[in-house]
């Protein structure tokens, strides 16, 4: 090999792989989405989203409930762009952008939000639900190289 390599993008293998990660993406983004619309879960989020330099200000504007609707709006909506895109290829890039941006702000919560990280038997843990959020990420971007082409 030359040092780079190619993907056969028209392989079975990887066909399936592709249609697996995106409807698992899209179930993924489509479940928490309406969980964001439950008190629990708005609840949930707010030490988040209160404590990060992007979205500090926005229970200054909405209340709690109001704002983890918005979220999962963002989030449902991303789901669909997923799913539609499957039939409808101009909808990848919207889809990749919003995971992408979705999954950034995400992940930097566990630099933001004070307590998220603690130290069980000498190893730090944090909130595991959140690292889901590094393979949405890698896939977001996967998507967007694809739709290049």
């Amino acid at each position: 090999m030359n040092g780079t390599s190619t993907i056969n993008v028209e392989s079975a293998t990887y066909k399936s792989g592709y249609y697996i990660s995106l409807f698992g993406a899209a179930l993924i983004l489509l479940w928490i989405g309406i969980f964001k619309f439950t008190p629990t879960e708005a609840a949930a989020i707010k030490p988040l989203v209160e404590n990060h330099f992007l979205t500090f200000f926005v229970y200054k504007i909405a209340g709690i409930q109001a704002v983890s609707n918005a979220i999962g709006a963002i989030e449902i909506i991303i789901a669909l762009l997923l799913i539609f895109s499957v039939k409808f290829a101009s909808l990848r890039k919207y889809a990749a952008i919003g995971m992408i941006v979705t999954f950034l702000v995400t992940l930097s919560y566990l630099f933001t939000t004070p307590g998220v990280w603690k130290v069980v038997d000498g190893v730090p843990v944090t909130d595991f639900f959140i690292l889901k959020d590094v393979m949405l990420l890698g896939f977001g971007l996967m998507i967007l190289q694809n739709n290049k082409k």
